[in-house]
């Protein structure tokens, strides 16, 4: 599986963004998707997920509502919609992909592929 994500950039808080991840290699469908973030310094945590067919979602509670997760099997791409950024979102995102079969899990060492990271900004 080859995970190729895009959209970060840098903005003020207050604004949106939407990061997208696009998946090659496997049929889409079949697994899980996740968004994770890394800031300097700091470990890689958990942001959301997403069930292969869309009908599970999971989100950090840290986020307060301010993100969604969603897909498109068609187009082979994962979203991840961000809403009123602040500068404590400031990170490099990356998406994953979890083969294993059951729900969308939380934990970074339980995915199996990984995208390069797409790096958001926000200034306060």
């Amino acid at each position: 599986v080859q995970l190729q994500a895009s959209g970060g950039g840098l903005v003020q808080a207050g604004a949106s963004l939407r990061l997208s991840c696009v998946a090659s290699g496997r049929t889409f469908d079949s697994y899980a998707m996740g968004w994770f973030r890394q800031a300097p310094g700091k470990e890689r945590e958990f942001v959301a997920a997403i069930s292969g067919g869309g009908r599970w979602t999971y989100y950090a509670d840290s986020l307060e509502g301010r993100f969604t997760i969603s897909r498109d099997n068609a187009k082979n791409t994962v979203y991840l919609q961000m809403n009123s950024l602040k500068p404590e979102d400031t990170a490099a995102y990356y998406c994953g992909a979890d083969l294993r079969i059951g729900r969308p899990r939380i934990v970074p060492n339980d995915y199996d592929y990984w995208g390069q990271g797409t790096l958001v900004t926000v200034s306060s």
